[in-house]
């Protein structure tokens, strides 16, 4: 078991990464992810699975600017499922996840798309 602070409500996801990306943990982002989770990252690629995902933070987090918090849009709510989403400070496309409730009340994310990179013209 672990101590770490849970996701209460879905938007509290993205706080809680960008909080263990900076501490540098790993092992804390892929526990505010489902076991089966697929995660769009890095670009063009798929990582499935709670372990695969912190086996890749492990090895991006030390090569990895600071993140910085980003307010999140409203989020969209049917039932047990929600759709965060975030405009990234750079405007460089959009981030959105889609998160579940857990038995406990709270959220995991299930699917995350960290990147939508929009074309420039």
């Amino acid at each position: 078991m672990t101590d770490r602070e849970k996701a209460a409500r879905p938007e509290d996801l993205t706080r809680l990464f960008v909080e263990r990306a900076n501490a540098g943990d790993a092992e804390g982002i892929a526990l505010l992810y489902e076991p089966d989770a697929v995660m769009a990252y890095p670009p063009g690629r798929q990582t499935v699975g709670r372990d695969a995902i912190r086996r890749l933070w492990e090895q991006a987090l030390p090569h990895m600017p600071a993140f910085e918090p980003e307010e999140p849009l409203p989020t969209l709510i049917s039932g047990d499922l929600a759709l965060t989403s975030t405009p990234p400070k750079d405007g460089s496309g959009a981030r959105a996840q889609v998160v579940r409730r857990q038995p406990d009340g709270t959220w995991l994310r299930v699917l995350d798309q960290p990147e939508f990179i929009t074309q420039r013209e």
